[in-house]
Order: C-alpha cells, then structure tokens, then sequence
C-alpha cells in the first residue's frame, strides 16, 4: 500500500499541462506542499483563530455526534444525538466533518487531547461497521433502506433528496472524507480500514447499475464523491477505485467544461464545486489533460466572472447570472462559506499541478477576507456572508448550528498551514504572507516568518540551517504589489528585484544560518467593480477589502 505522500508524488504526471499565460514558464518537475505537521502558526490572526477552533472542536460532544451511526448500525447510542439538521435528516453530517477537523487540527497542532478524540470516534465507527456486518458505517436516516432500493435499481432523484431522504449521498460524502483525512493528516490505520470496506461496499451496492442509472442518481447532491474515490486508488493502487471516481462523475456538469461552455447560472454552487475538485483528481489520477482544462476552465469562470471582492461567490446557495448581481446586493443570503471552503480546495489542486501564482491571489485574498472572517473571534460560524447594505451575519452556537458551514468552518480554521509553504526538490516557495515558521527537519532546514501583514507592509524570513546549503527561495509576487515589483533585501543589502518565474521572485544563493530576507510589501488602495460591471464597487488596501460602496 503506497502511503498518501507517494500517492502526491504520482499525481505530479500532470504537471504543466494547464498554461494561465503564455508569458508564465512551464515546468515538468512536481512541486509538493508540507504536511501540516510541518508548520507552525506563530502569533497572529490566524494562530488566535485556530485556537479559537480548537475549543470550539473540543466543546461538541463525540458521543452526540456518533449517535447517528450507532443507531443505523443497531447498537445502543451512548447519548441522545444533536438536533438542527443532525436530527432532522443530515443527521452524521457533521460527524464525517468532525473527523476531518480533528485529524487537521491534530497535525497541525499535536494537541493530544484532539488525538484521544479522534481515536475514539474512529473505534466506535469501527465498532459500528463490524456491527453492520457489509462494510457500511452510516447516519443516513433509513440508509440501509435506500441503498437497497438503489443496488436493486429502484432511483427516485431530485436536486435534494434521493429515494425520499435529504441528499443521501452528500451525507455518506462526509464520513468517507473523514476517514481519508484521519489517516492522512493524522495517520490512523483504522480509519483506513474502514474507509476501504465502506468503498467495498459502495462498489458491491452498485454494481448492476448502469452508466445511465448512475447519471441519474447524481442529479441529487452527492458532495465530492468522485474525489473520495480517486484518493483511495491514488493510496491504494488499485484501479478499480478510480473507475469507480470515473462512475461518480456527473457528465451534466462535466461536458459543458470539457466544452468551455458556462451553464452554471441557476445552479446549485455547493454541490458542483466539490464535483470539480474530483474532476481535477481524477483527470491527474489517469492523465486525462481535458478533465484538468475543464476544471480550470470552472475555475477561471468562478473566479473571474462569479465572485466579488472578497472570494466568495452565489445568493441563496445558487449561481446568479454572471452578467446580473442585483440579487446579491438585495438578498440576506449572500455567499456560501462551503463554496469558498470548496473553492479553495479546487485552487489548492490548480496551483499544486501548476505553480502559477495567479491561483494563489484568488486563494490568498479568498484565506484573508472570507474565511478568517467567517469564524467568530469567541467561536461559531457564518452560513452566509451578505453584501447587502446595513446588513448583519448570524453565526452558529456549538451543540445548536449544525449547518453544513458548521462543519467545513472546522475544517477551515484548522488547516491554515497547509499552502503556506512548499517546495520543488531542494527550492522553496514562499506562498502566503502569515506568521508561521516551516520545520523541514529531514532537509535541515527552517525558516521563521515573521510578519504583522497586512497591517504593516513587510514580511522577515530567518533562515536556519543545519549547515551552509544551495537552493532557491521562491517568494510569491502578489498582483497587487504597489509599483508591481517586489523588492527583496538580503541581510544588510540593499534592496532588489530578483528575477521572476510564474509570478514568483527567485533567490538563488547559498544560504548560511540566519540569514535574514526581508521581503516589501507596499500596498495602495484600488476599487473593485462587481463583475457585472453595475455601479457597485469595493475598496481594497493590498488583498484586504475594506468596505462596499
């Protein structure tokens, strides 16, 4: 069994098979992001809201949360599940994020109490799964009903329900994310085991169906199923997994992209972003460049034509028309945190395959303006983030709010390491401008950033080293840099422009312990225009939107 780490390293096949510009330089060497485990957050913003996350993960109860699957697999619940959507349908929704959220939070901080947590909840789950006796583990209301009716061809499919119940397949989406990420962000073997025999029993459900039965089947919400099933076969090696991601790919969205149609206005955000994310895996996964043209065609379409200022995109859940934002500026639901949780992920995957810093502006301006800020400074989440004028956010309690922005703003808060960072062989990049410092142990090589950005306009870079040692840094140059160039100063020098590559400045030079690169980071204000180009704009300082107007 290959470990996730060279599951990564086979994904870099596709390297340079997207171009952003014919200006920016192509590459065929892979570049891989650190391990959360690898970076640390130093004081700041976004250390406070980690630790703000932390606690708030610490405060739900695992026993509510497992209630859900210990009731399917009919074993008795140790308490009473939650309420809110955990008990009016969704119920295991937020268990399957909770995994997620533990097992980052745990990498990224080694927080035993986190760990203990997790471990428990993956050996109930495993309890659970035994107990079933077929591989399922599930809190989908009637699930072993519905999967039933599904293996034996019986599909009733609308946009939210599947056979009768609440988007089904969106639900068991969480618990399979949860197991992939508490064995690769936090190593737990069991989750393994049971994330393969809940795929196993997935494929052995489905196997008389048809192509056209699948097809109408994922007209119901079905989350980032594709995407589950293509890490499993990168991990696992075996192919019939990635037929199964191919399966789960729902062609009416697919075949506008590969296309380079947009037919998304009128469409449910949420549940076609996480579907993209998989197509990306798995057109990496089997070196299919169209599926990875069209998910940067998605991509480029959100980004551009269907966001505003601050990243986020959609009202009441939905795409409006890129050519009209009335309905935003009107509407108490503006965008959806889950679609800029999913955005990010879907940028992550470009940038990784890609190197071009244009992915990163979206991700960083996306990070600083939507989902730091979608995390109340003494815990909770916002569902919606409005523009509308004079309006308000209302974010979520702990053991009340159980929305799906509930349990991708764990996940969000506790993951802020994972793109800081990065390196190609012995070269590393300088991504985002955040307090951290990047342990690299195996290379002996640190580096400490230390920075108030943006309130103050310059980034300092302590470079320690085992021993004198050559290979470049990268340092991203942002496109809202003042004077569009970035100035770099090594240790006592003078400031300089250092040559660039794909949006970012190269330093090349042996490197000595403590040796200092201050990195400027002048910042101007500028105006935005909503992408209709109507009369509304924002003001932003650097990435920093300031207000509407």
């Amino acid at each position: 069994m290959k470990t996730f780490q060279q599951a990564i390293l086979f994904s870099g096949l596709t390297l340079a098979l997207i171009a952003c510009s014919t200006q920016e330089k192509k590459s065929t060497e892979r570049i891989e992001l650190f391990p959360l485990d690898k970076v640390k957050l130093l004081p700041g913003p976004f250390l406070k809201a980690q630790q703000t996350d932390l606690q708030y993960i610490l405060e739900l109860d695992a026993d509510r949360l497992l209630a859900p699957f210990v009731i399917e697999a009919g074993l008795e619940p140790m308490k009473p599940g939650y309420g809110n959507w955990e008990g009016t349908g969704l119920n295991g929704n937020i268990g399957g994020h909770y995994l997620s959220a533990l097992a980052m939070m745990y990498s990224a901080t080694g927080n035993d109490s986190i760990r203990k947590r997790l471990d428990y909840a993956i050996d109930w789950l495993l309890k659970c799964q035994q107990a079933n006796g077929n591989g399922y583990v599930g809190g989908v209301p009637s699930g072993k009903k519905i999967w039933e009716e599904i293996s034996a061809g019986e599909i009733r499919t609308e946009s939210f329900s599947l056979n009768g119940e609440w988007v089904p397949l969106y639900n068991i989406h969480k618990i399979f994310a949860g197991l992939r990420d508490a064995y690769v962000f936090a190593g737990n073997e069991k989750a393994f085991v049971i994330w393969k025999n809940l795929s196993d029993w997935w494929i052995n459900t489905t196997k008389q169906l048809t192509d056209d039965q699948f097809q109408l089947m994922l007209k119901s919400e079905h989350g980032g199923m594709n995407e589950v099933f293509a890490d499993l076969f990168s991990i696992d090696g075996d192919s019939i997994y990635l037929q199964m991601a191919k399966k789960m790919s729902h062609r009416l969205i697919l075949n506008p992209l590969l296309n380079k149609r947009d037919s998304l206005t009128g469409l449910h955000a949420n549940t076609q972003i996480p579907k993209v994310a998989g197509f990306l895996k798995v057109g990496m996964l089997s070196a299919d460049t169209s599926w990875i043209k069209a998910s940067d065609f998605f991509w480029k379409t959100v980004t551009q034509n269907r966001s505003i200022s601050f990243g986020g995109n959609s009202v009441r859940e939905h795409f409006n028309a890129a050519d009209n934002f009335s309905s935003m500026l009107e509407s108490e639901q503006g965008p959806e945190t889950c679609n800029t949780y999913n955005m990010l992920r879907l940028t992550k995957g470009l940038w990784e395959i890609s190197g071009f810093s244009s992915y990163l502006d979206y991700y960083e301006r996306a990070l600083y303006n939507h989902i730091l800020s979608s995390q109340h400074p003494r815990g909770g989440f916002v569902y919606f983030t409005p523009i509308r004028p004079n309006h308000y956010r209302v974010y979520s309690q702990p053991h009340q709010g159980m929305w799906c922005c509930v349990g991708s703003g764990m996940e969000n808060h506790a993951k802020y390491g994972e793109v800081i960072y990065a390196h190609r062989d012995d070269n590393i990049y300088v991504n985002l401008f955040i307090p951290s410092e990047l342990d690299w142990s195996e290379n002996g090589i640190q580096i400490e950033q230390a920075t108030r950005f943006p309130f103050e306009e310059e980034s300092l870079l302590l470079v320690k080293l085992s021993k004198p040692k050559k290979f470049d840094v990268l340092i991203r140059i942002p496109h809202w840099i003042a004077g569009d160039k970035l100035l770099v100063r090594i240790n006592d020098q003078e400031p300089m422009e250092f040559p660039a590559e794909n949006g970012y400045a190269v330093v090349s030079r042996t490197w000595y312990d403590g040796d200092k690169v201050t990195v400027q980071l002048p910042m101007e204000i500028t105006t935005e225009q909503l992408p209709d180009k109507s009369s509304w704009v924002s003001f932003l300082y650097g990435p920093v939107v300031l207000h509407w107007h």
